[in-house]
């Protein structure tokens, strides 16, 4: 029987129960799951700002979920050039990629290498933008209370 590598790459900022809930979703699909962690400076390209907890921190609270069997920091940005390194068989992504221009690109360049990209629905009420929203919100009233 074949032994299926699951890479969940995310950021995983102010760990939440929608990062737990992908995790948990995508080990019941794989035998073995890696989870990717996004470097500081990758998130801060892609999303405009920093992390609010620090990588090394990151990576230790994905590497203590039980559903993570490996935690692989996610330097480039290109995901086949991740998935060379860690040579995973499925891809899971939140399903606010399906459809979309990076989503379709996802797909055919793993589809390339034989590897299935799975979407999976993203916890609606809880965000690490909405957490830091929430930070932020805290922090200019206590400064303006000042």
């Amino acid at each position: 029987m074949a032994h299926r590598v699951g890479y969940a790459p995310g950021v995983y900022d102010l760990f939440h129960v929608g990062h737990l809930n992908i995790l948990r979703h995508a080990r019941s699909r794989c035998d073995y799951l890696v989870a990717g962690v996004v470097s500081d400076e990758m998130a801060e390209r892609a999303k405009g700002h920093r992390p609010v907890v620090p990588l090394p921190e990151r990576l230790e609270i994905v590497r203590s979920v039980r559903y993570v069997d490996a935690a692989f920091v996610e330097t480039v940005p290109d995901k086949v050039e991740t998935w060379q390194q860690v040579r995973f068989d499925v891809l899971f992504k939140g399903d606010d990629w399906r459809g979309t221009e990076r989503g379709k690109r996802l797909e055919r360049d793993f589809a390339a290498v034989g590897v299935e990209v799975v979407y999976f629905p993203y916890t609606v009420h809880t965000s690490s933008t909405q957490l830091r929203r929430a930070l932020e919100l805290i922090v200019s009233r206590q400064s303006g209370a000042l």
